[in-house]
């Protein structure tokens, strides 16, 4: 046989054997790319052609160290989902975790997350000096873990304390609010819930999100908001903001923010 007709079959053979080799059968990704401690991962993918019941082998490693190890089912569809809880003994180190996926023999992808401890989140801690028109300014403690506050400012209109930040990340903000300057009262003057509202540039009307309060203080009260990556502002909504912007009951406060809140929902559940 001509040695070029020899040649010609090899390559052929080469080039329709090549692709088969060089993509892989399963894919990977996790639901964000940054986690905090407590955090739920979620690890997902899919598989281009499902072996009988063979599981998907995961593997989590961090600076070489195994982490976590899990075999998971293959849906029908060749879809495949694993939740990882971000803590315990082996959560200790800050920095670039791997997340390697295994299937049948050869079939290999990977993703890669960042991850922070309790330990070594950042949280910063600061006065904020807010304009209160002839009433000077009254400062608002604060601290804020996975952004930075830019701006904190009375809403006249809302009865609301407005917080402009720049968030980086998911994360929480806890602020003592004066009650000389700021509250929500019912009618007989005791303590109701605040309304939170928090939007970005993709929502700018709002979402109601719930929020945490520390034990009752008599010169303030201490709450806690979570907020997510890309939110810019927080309206804390009460009864009251300074003695000059008025007083109103809580019936006409609703009334008021009928329109804004009641198409609003919870966005997520506070983090414990």
């Amino acid at each position: 046989m001509d040695s070029r007709i020899v040649y010609g079959i090899i390559s052929i053979l080469i080039i329709s054997t090549v692709p088969a080799f060089a993509q892989s059968l399963i894919s990977v990704q996790t639901d964000d790319k940054n986690y905090d401690e407590g955090d739920t991962i979620v690890i997902s993918g899919n598989v281009t052609t499902v072996v009988g019941e063979t599981p998907v082998t995961l593997q989590l490693f961090t600076e070489g160290n195994l982490v976590d190890v899990a075999q998971i089912t293959v849906a029908q569809d060749g879809t495949y989902s694993h939740t990882v809880i971000a803590e315990g003994p082996l959560w200790t180190k800050v920095g670039d975790y791997l997340v390697r996926v295994l299937y049948g023999e050869g079939n290999i992808a990977e993703s890669e997350f960042s991850y922070t401890p309790e330990s070594e989140a950042v949280v910063t801690s600061n006065n904020f000096e807010v304009d209160a028109g002839s009433h000077g300014t009254f400062d608002v403690e604060y601290s804020i873990k996975g952004g930075t506050v830019k701006d904190i400012i009375i809403n006249s209109e809302n009865f609301a304390l407005e917080v402009n930040l720049d968030s980086t990340d998911d994360g929480s903000i806890t602020l003592d609010l004066p009650r000389e300057y700021v509250g929500a009262e019912n009618q007989n003057g005791k303590d109701d819930r605040f309304i939170i509202l928090i939007s970005n540039p993709e929502n700018p009307n709002g979402v109601e999100v719930d929020y945490e309060e520390a034990p009752v203080h008599s010169e303030h009260r201490t709450i806690t908001v979570n907020f997510e990556q890309g939110d810019s502002n927080i309206q804390i909504i009460g009864t009251y903001v300074v003695p000059e912007f008025g007083t109103i009951a809580m019936m006409v406060l609703l009334v008021g923010i009928m329109a804004t809140v009641i198409l609003t929902r919870n966005r997520f559940q506070m983090k414990i």
